[in-house]
């Protein structure tokens, strides 16, 4: 019987395959499919992945070129690594396929595919995993599975819709149609890209507005490899982003009738026609495998599971989310529905895992109690990790404050409110981050710098951020100032104003 029992093998189910399997536990992981990474044989449509793959930077340090290479899985091996595979900076999905193969057979990972989960449910503490062949007992369950299907949103005649999932995806199969896409998230707009040039119409329609990813910083929202469509809204050639709610959708003879009503024009209705309707609102989790006796709850969008500071399931103990589904507690914000997070934390549930089942404390380094070491600590991790440079406003390194043996325990890469939460009992605790400044610039590439250290928390690019908390309360914070280059050693800039902070605190 194994301890862990990880569902599904893509990306996130390899990663903690690997860390498990690293770390020596007994552990299966169960692919419904024949393969790895079965989502990116069939999204994205149009086969080409937002995730960035810069290969060429000025830096020789592997650990700092990850920050750039949102594809790769950590291990140990130079050759499994992503720019091995393609040199594109937004690569093709078939060339993560095929990197997902290759790192499954490489490090011989224990996943047992065409295992489909049938139910899971949970009898005396324990989780029996139910597949056509086989029932599987296991503490602890690590669901990895991804999004299980569309997300459809409640809109009459959504039905005759076609779905992301189903569109042709050649643009020339709508050459001269007026073509409504529902939706205004990435997909949609990878879809507008697509048949652009060959539609007469096209038209993007939510109730909210566009969500772009340099207004936001969150690498889910509207890239900019997009802009031609909105270009082409604003040089006057039809087509058009429409603030509305959809009320309804119906067919006439050979074409589609839309009723809306704009949301940013005091209820202005219209009745508009199309030759074509195309859904792209998303995904959504798949919970029909769970039994009423672990039935997770979930978050208030109702599309991804509610989970702890953990990433343990919310309401029932010992249940598990994994890659894209672990997104809840940092939603919008950091990177976890992405590789290039969700691989960071993944490492951190290795090692919470095991401080739980096996009895492992969790890994620290011990400094000693004086602010300059303290302080250098600090600026050491934020100019080297990737992950905190990844999981911005999210994961952290806490320091754990002991005057009475003169020492900090410092703990790297956990969740902050975990890390808040794990240590609110410490009369001091310090948390470091790197953070983006506030959302509300007019322009954000036309933003107002002052590069006084003392005005740091003005910064608005990527910068540390230290948190000062005293039984689980925040009392104080500082902002070192943002650096074009991300380096964070100026003696006058950083390291003055920094160990100036934690002296205080300290004292």
């Amino acid at each position: 019987m194994p301890r862990y029992l990880i569902i599904g093998a893509g990306p996130a189910g390899l990663q903690l395959s690997y860390y498990l399997k690293r770390a020596g536990a007994e552990y299966v992981t169960l692919e419904r499919t024949e393969a790895p990474g079965a989502f990116f044989k069939e999204f994205p449509r149009h086969r080409r992945l937002i995730s960035l793959n810069k290969v060429h930077t000025v830096e020789d340090e592997p650990e700092i070129k990850l920050r750039w290479d949102w594809n790769s899985l950590l291990n140990d091996s130079p050759d499994l690594m992503f720019p091995k595979y393609s040199s594109e900076y937004l690569p093709g999905a078939d060339d993560l396929v095929r990197y997902l193969a290759d790192f499954e057979r490489e490090h011989e990972l224990n996943v047992r595919f065409m295992t489909p989960v049938d139910r899971i449910e949970k009898i005396d503490g324990r989780f029996h995993v139910h597949t056509p062949a086989e029932t599987y007992v296991a503490e602890c369950v690590i669901v990895a599975t991804g999004w299980g299907g569309p997300n459809i949103p409640n809109i009459p005649g959504i039905e005759l819709a076609t779905g992301y999932e189903d569109m042709e995806v050649e643009g020339s199969a709508y050459a001269g149609q007026r073509v409504l896409v529902i939706g205004k998230g990435n997909s949609a707009f990878e879809t507008a890209q697509a048949i652009l040039p060959h539609a007469a119409i096209v038209h993007l329609a939510s109730p909210h507005g566009v969500r772009l990813a340099w207004h936001t910083k969150h690498p889910g929202d509207v890239r900019g490899q997009y802009g031609a469509f909105l270009d082409s809204y604003w040089f006057k050639t039809l087509h058009g982003v429409l603030e509305c709610d959809i009320n309804r959708i119906w067919r006439e003879e050979d074409h589609f009738k839309a009723a809306i009503t704009y949301t940013l024009a005091n209820g202005e209705q219209a009745l508009l026609e199309y030759d074509s309707v195309i859904r792209c609102t998303g995904f959504t989790m798949d919970r029909s495998i769970f039994d009423d006796s672990c039935l997770p709850d979930m978050a208030p969008n109702g599309r991804i599971p509610a989970i702890r500071p953990d990433w343990q399931s919310a309401n029932v103990d010992g249940l598990y989310f994994a890659g894209t589904l672990m997104q809840a507690r940092d939603f919008k914000q950091a990177s976890s529905a992405f590789i290039d997070g969700f691989r960071y934390n993944l490492r951190t549930m290795t090692a919470l895992l095991a401080e739980r089942y096996e009895n492992t404390p969790l890994d620290r380094q011990v400094i000693p109690l004086d602010h300059e070491k303290l302080g250098a600590t600090m600026l050491d991790r934020v100019n080297w990790s990737s992950a905190l440079w990844t999981q911005f406003e999210y994961l952290c390194d806490a320091f754990v404050v002991d005057r009475a043996s003169g020492q900090i325990q410092h703990y790297q890469d956990l969740p902050e409110d975990y890390a808040v939460e794990r240590f609110g009992d410490q009369e001091e605790l310090f948390t470091i981050t790197l953070r983006w400044g506030r959302q509300n610039y007019g322009d954000v590439f036309a933003i107002q710098r002052d590069p006084t250290p003392d005005m740091a928390h003005e910064s608005a690019f990527l910068h540390p951020v230290i948190r000062s908390w005293r039984h689980g309360e925040k009392v104080a914070e500082r902002h070192l100032l943002e650096d074009l280059l991300a380096v964070w050693r100026n003696p006058v800039r950083h390291v003055e104003p920094l160990y100036a902070f934690l002296s205080e605190q300290l004292t």
